[in-house]
């Protein structure tokens, strides 16, 4: 019961919080795969991803995160 419980959690978050493959993830923050590699080994920014084996992903909420972390201005 408790696998189908936290698989139907799983696929739900999927549906609401999506994981992008890196090229995607860079796409939509505006810079190129490589440079988002490159932060990631250097430690540059502090975008949190999931790794699974060789696999990298990143969750479209970590993303907006940074994006808000990132912004400068706005209303008074």
């Amino acid at each position: 019961m408790y696998a189908k419980t936290t698989l139907a959690s799983t696929l739900n978050n999927q549906s609401t919080d999506p994981l992008l493959p890196p090229s995607e993830a860079a796409a939509y923050i505006g810079v190129t795969k490589n440079t988002l590699s490159v932060w990631r080994c250097v430690g540059r920014y502090n975008i949190q991803y999931v790794k699974v084996g060789r696999l990298v992903k990143y969750r479209k909420s970590t993303l907006d995160a940074f994006l808000d972390r990132r912004t400068i201005g706005g209303e008074v």
